[in-house]
């Protein structure tokens, strides 16, 4: 297949509605609104195709035109919003649990958006990297390979030993091409976290596609056995009633030159607006949301025609901010979202960020929402 770059300056310059991208007959071609001119000479030609149900031309949006497969970013878009690693259970001599990963660094060129490939640094093949996750007081031990074409770390973000931190000049440092290393500590605190390489120069292999989410479940019997604790356990009923989704807001420099020409949640331009998250009516909605953009200050989510509580850092039992729509993250920082539909009418909910240049390059999705 053909591979394509493109500018942001040359979308901005399409049309003020934000320009659709499209792959037909060998070319790339910006679809643009009536009336609009493509500030670009290399197009040709090309019919929109149609969604089967018609979901994105209810917001009457612009956006790409065509499909990624279903391994564009090295696993199942769909299946990556509810797939967590729990890596290979144990039991340590002390009774408490031992959870062993796998993880392995290399490059992988990733889809991300129809006919636009990105040459990625992976974290076993795809971005983001798995979502790794555990109860709160498991020791953790990840096994790490670079196989790679430079030095990488992995960096946790929780507390550990100066030795465990992945940082480049302290403690073990950058492991080399081919080498191998086991990063091992105790899982603390509870909350949403993450993990990213730290070698130098960190913006280029935060940027390329190196960090992932990782999840320590509160452990209810050292909360007082708080509901809250109980619902973000697995191993509790209350648990059972929430639908729980990751995601993490990035970006690319397809062009290498310091800004971002495309904007996703997982990494695919528009991807959950062509294909909306279906949620059960009834089900209370849990989002582990983190920030990964490079080259933005900020990163936003908006929540269309409802509104949802905010746990910053995912490291309290009650939120830190109630009945908000909208809120911001620098990069690194996440939180828990959680909100309800119960009631509302079914149909499409739209979210995305804030910054409205950023839906247009494809940060722009919908929940489908289901009685």
């Amino acid at each position: 297949m053909p591979r394509w770059t493109f500018s942001r300056r040359d979308l901005l310059r399409a049309g003020g509605a934000g320009a659709a991208l499209a792959t037909a007959g060998g070319a790339l071609t910006l679809l643009l609104p009536e009336g609009g001119r493509a500030a670009t000479s290399h197009t040709t030609h090309a019919q929109p195709t149609s969604n089967a149900n018609n979901h994105y031309d209810a917001h009457q949006t612009s956006m790409t035109v065509g499909d990624v497969g279903p391994d564009a970013i090295g696993i199942d878009p769909m299946a990556f919003l509810t797939t967590f690693d729990y890596g290979t259970p144990s039991e340590l001599p002390d009774g408490r649990t031992l959870r062993e990963y796998q993880i392995v660094a290399y490059d992988k060129d990733i889809e991300i958006a129809p006919g636009v490939f990105f040459p990625a640094w992976t974290y076993n093949g795809q971005v983001p990297g798995p979502t790794l996750r555990c109860n709160e007081g498991d020791r953790i031990r990840i096994h790490f390979v670079n196989a790679g074409t430079h030095p990488h770390t992995i960096h946790f973000h929780g507390i550990h030993s100066a030795y465990m931190d992945g940082v480049a000049g302290i403690g073990r440092g950058s492991i080399e091409v081919g080498q191998t290393f086991t990063y091992e500590f105790d899982a603390h605190p509870f909350g949403t976290h993450l993990y990213h390489c730290h070698a130098v120069p960190l913006k280029r292999h935060i940027h390329k596609g190196l960090y992932g989410t990782f999840i320590i479940n509160p452990d209810p019997r050292l909360h007082n056995n708080h509901r809250a604790a109980r619902s973000r356990h697995p191993d509790y009923p209350e648990h059972a009633e929430w639908q729980e989704f990751v995601m993490v807001m990035n970006a690319f420099d397809t062009t290498f030159d310091g800004e971002n020409e495309v904007y996703a949640v997982n990494s695919i331009a528009f991807q959950y607006m062509k294909h909306p998250i279906r949620v059960e009516r009834e089900r209370p909605v849990r989002v582990y949301l983190s920030n990964l953009t490079e080259f933005d200050p900020i990163n936003s989510f908006h929540l269309h025609a409802n509104f949802f509580d905010y746990y910053d850092h995912g490291t309290t039992l009650e939120p830190t901010l109630r009945t908000v729509d909208t809120i911001m993250q620098c990069q690194a920082q996440r939180g828990i979202l959680e909100f309800s539909f119960a009631g509302f009418e079914p149909g499409l909910y739209m979210f995305h960020a804030h910054q409205s240049e950023f839906p247009e390059l494809g940060w722009m999705s919908a929940f489908e929402v289901v009685a």
